[in-house]
């Protein structure tokens, strides 16, 4: 068995001329040099993608401060507009907050103020503007405070 094999072998290898074994050598090397081309590739694309996962932690963190910042500022314009409700009649305020547009605002500004004055201010507000308002300020309760 292992004769016939070797034979075998003598034969294919003998079937081959020498110009046809230059080709082969010739194809051999160009596939070595393609892998090697392919791994330097793969190494730099390796190399971008760490990179480019840097960035995008570098600007997730960004995107976070920047959040968080301007959460600082609404959540200091709400003090600030609270105690400006708290000093207003409390018919004008209501009137004022019967108008508005924006009923979560207006939760966030109560939510800040003296819970007499709002209790006083919402007594004196539409009674739909109140409903969509408590709406609102029993979430920012729910996450505020337990």
């Amino acid at each position: 068995m292992l004769k016939r094999y070797i034979l075998i072998s003598l034969l294919l290898v003998s079937s081959f001329s020498f110009a046809q074994i230059d080709e082969l050598k010739r194809e051999s090397e160009k596939i070595e040099k393609l892998r090697n081309d392919i791994r330097t590739e793969y190494t730099k694309n390796q190399e971008i993608l760490k990179q480019i996962n840097l960035e995008r932690e570098r600007l997730e963190k960004l995107k976070k401060e920047i959040e968080e910042q301007t959460k600082k500022i609404k959540d200091e314009i709400y003090i600030r507009l609270a105690k400006v409700f708290e000093k207003m009649d409390p018919e004008e305020a209501g009137k004022k907050i019967s108008k508005t547009e924006n009923p979560e605002e207006i939760a966030y500004i109560l939510y800040n103020m003296n819970e007499k004055k709002a209790a006083t201010i919402l007594n004196n507000t539409e009674p739909d503007m109140v409903n969509k308002i408590l709406k609102h300020l029993t979430q920012i309760k729910g996450v505020a405070k337990p």
